[in-house]
């Protein structure tokens, strides 16, 4: 069995987001991170691989500097990674990367028993549409808002997050699933042995010419140009004014609160 976590690395959004004249980030000018939620699905890959004994791929698309990001998830654990890399996937929107790691992934093949983990979405674009549109693209079952993640035999057993619940999916591998927190998943961290071996790890690096050939790439629905999602506006969001603290004794600050309230015309 081999899981394939994907993976991306993106700008640390608690900080000013620049942007480029085409709407796009400016990356370059802000620090970079690994997106959160995928580092909740690496966990799920690695306590799986704890029980199983299966290999851990992290597969992420970028610029080369991304490997350094791999760098630090083998450090973590994962036994090897993938760096789909190249000017022609620049600027890619959700569809246009999800058909790259769909044409990566059917290129590294993925067998039967294979499984794929993807964060949620992604803090840089929060769409939650990459993932799906992988499973979409594979023809292969889904299922998103994972919290747990059991194997039996030759099927998984799913705990999916619900607003007021959860529910129990089963189903078969191949297969893809989005992770999100639950309760007792939590990241684990690099190890000194692991930082001592990261660089005696695979890192497998796929352009275009070694995708080109695969039936799920469409050099026209690929890239800035082929994406058929446009960016209009991208900006900061204004930052909150400051507050009104009210002092004094509960019933001076509830006269207060109230005359405030009144000022406005709330009450």
């Amino acid at each position: 069995m081999r899981i394939f976590v994907c993976v991306k690395q993106v700008p640390d959004t608690s900080g000013k987001v620049a942007v480029n004249p085409d709407g796009t980030l400016n990356r370059n000018s802000m620090a970079a991170i690994v997106n959160p939620d995928d580092m909740i699905a690496l966990e799920q890959a690695l306590k799986l691989k704890d029980k199983l004994n299966c290999q851990v791929t992290a597969l992420t698309m970028g610029p080369p500097q991304a490997e350094s990001m791999l760098r630090e998830i083998l450090a973590i654990g994962a036994d090897d990674g993938v760096l789909i890399s190249s000017r022609e996937f620049g600027g890619s929107d959700t569809y246009a990367t999800s058909q790259i790691i769909a044409a990566a992934i059917s290129n590294l093949g993925l067998n039967k028993e294979d499984l794929i983990l993807c964060g949620r979405q992604a803090i840089d674009g929060d769409t939650a549409q990459v993932g799906p549109q992988i499973a979409e693209k594979l023809s292969i079952p889904q299922v998103t808002y994972a919290g747990k993640i059991n194997k039996y035999d030759d099927k998984l057993v799913v705990k999916r997050m619900l607003e007021d619940g959860y529910m129990n999916i089963e189903t078969k591998t191949p297969c893809l699933i989005t992770c999100v927190k639950d309760d007792d998943i939590f990241p684990r961290y690099m190890t000194i042995d692991g930082i001592m071996n990261c660089y005696s790890k695979d890192i497998t690096v796929l352009t275009f010419e070694d995708l080109k050939d695969e039936p799920l790439i469409n050099p026209d629905t690929i890239g800035l140009k082929g994406s058929p999602t446009n960016i209009f506006k991208s900006f900061t969001p204004p930052q909150k004014g400051t507050g009104i603290l009210f002092t004094g004794d509960e019933k001076e600050s509830v006269a207060q609160l109230t005359n405030k309230l009144e000022q406005l015309h709330v009450i």
